[in-house]
């Protein structure tokens, strides 16, 4: 036997594969010039994957996929004469069909040209588990960046008379985009790509891959501005309302009580609203984050007469997001607010209780001192009680010993004790209070 290998290091932490193997979770596609890509996202609440499971199953030669298969949340199927890549995020499920494509442009984008419809199986696409939110015909054609004004002619030709966004990418000019953003009567979006003839399928994979995410993020991302709007008026109403509680609460116009079942009501409000959009707001910022980060990995460089990706995301996105991190502010500020005004609320009430507390105490008081001097006149009474009956046993006893043969006056006797039994009592009754006080 060989020598026992000795570990290298300490045992493995449960995740670290899994966090390891995150940033190759989702690699961009090997992409050959000239090329066609089919691109679909849909949102995929309330799909499960084993819906998304029977439709991959749909392709051909796919019908022995299994549910393990999907649960890395990327899958790229070689299919007869292209490729699919499914890949699923937390709020979205999107589809990728990569063919070699030959020809101009301008006939690819033709209903009867543009094979990558063509090659999936009748009505597949239509049935996909999920609502369509972006859809996307890239086309990706070798061409010489350095003539652009060539190439934009070119790409009219193809996308149609629309103000198009335009630019030369990366730093040593090796691909041309051209895009007008416009949702065709096919529900797709046109992006046409020209690239240098010496770009590598990996560069022309992160190029695809890049667009397609600038777009499908920035659809995202606004999801928060139709949010934003809906809340608008409600957010409006809300503070008309605190505005009217804290004057009332200035004047107090209105009791405690009344003004504390409005704030409630208000914070409930506030606190819901907060709740249901909170993560839609994170969402769109989050997403737009992601959609500037991409557009700076595309290293535009402007072509005259033309706006940029980067200038148009500008333009066009930033006021929506705008709009959602103003919304999302109004809102959270709302909330601190109605704190605010339920905080000096519950101070008032406190400081009318302390007064109540105040007033009842005094009572107490004068209770107190009248109870002490009732009490000063029922020890003064129990004295004489006590001292009564302490001198009539003294007579019975004088009366006892008289009626033995001792010559004794009873009532003399018993007389002349009066003062001494009077002060035993008193000082007995004294004693029992200072152990009382001492013990206190």
């Amino acid at each position: 036997m060989g020598p026992i290998q000795q570990p290298l290091l300490p045992p493995d932490d449960a995740l670290r594969r899994q966090l390891h193997d995150e940033v190759h979770a989702r690699p961009p596609a090997r992409i050959a010039l000239p090329a066609a890509v089919l691109y679909v996202a849909l949102f995929n609440d309330g799909v499960s994957r084993e819906a998304e499971l029977d439709a991959l199953r749909q392709l051909p030669g796919q019908g022995d996929l299994c549910l393990d298969d999907l649960q890395g949340n990327f899958l790229r199927l070689m299919l007869p004469g292209y490729t699919l890549k499914w890949e699923r995020h937390s709020e979205f499920t999107r589809y990728s069909v990569v063919q070699s494509q030959a020809g101009a442009a301008a006939d690819w984008f033709a209903s009867d040209h543009w094979g990558a419809h063509h090659v999936l199986p009748p009505g597949w696409l239509a049935h996909l588990p999920g609502r369509t939110f972006c859809a996307i015909e890239l086309a990706l054609l070798q061409g010489d960046p350095d003539r652009a004004q060539l190439l934009l002619a070119q790409a009219r030709d193809a996308l149609g008379e629309h103000t198009l966004a335009a630019s030369v990418m990366g730093n040593q000019s090796h691909s041309l985009l051209v895009t007008d953003f416009k949702l065709r009567d096919n529900g797709f979006e046109r992006v046409l790509v020209y690239a240098a003839a010496h770009t590598s399928e990996t560069r022309a994979g992160r190029i695809a891959q890049r667009l397609l995410e600038v777009e499908t993020y920035r659809l995202m991302a606004l999801r928060g501005l139709p949010v934003a709007k809906t809340l608008g008026p409600e957010l409006a109403l809300a503070e008309a309302q605190l505005a009217q509680i804290t004057a009332d609460l200035e004047h107090s116009e209105r009791s405690d009580q009344a003004l504390l079942d409005a704030l409630v009501t208000l914070a409930a409000g506030v606190e819901k609203a907060i709740a249901q959009y909170s993560f839609r707001f994170s969402a769109s910022r989050a997403y737009h984050n992601l959609v500037e980060q991409r557009i700076a990995e595309l290293r535009e460089a402007p072509i005259p007469g033309t706006q940029t990706l980067g200038e148009f995301m500008r333009r066009r996105l930033a006021p929506a997001m705008a709009t959602v991190a103003a919304t999302e502010l109004r809102l959270n500020t709302l909330s601190e607010r109605v704190s605010r005004a339920s905080a000096l609320l519950r101070t008032r009430v406190d400081i009318a209780t302390e007064g109540q507390n105040q007033q009842l105490l005094e009572k107490l008081t004068r209770g107190q001192a009248m109870q002490l001097r009732l009490q000063s006149t029922v020890e003064g009474l129990s004295i004489a009680a006590i001292s009564y009956y302490i001198i009539s046993l003294l007579l019975y006893g004088a009366k006892a010993i008289e009626s033995a043969g001792v010559p004794i006056q009873p009532n003399i006797a018993v007389g002349a004790l009066i003062p001494v039994v009077l002060y035993g009592v008193w000082r007995t009754v004294r004693r029992i209070h200072q152990k009382l006080h001492a013990a206190e």
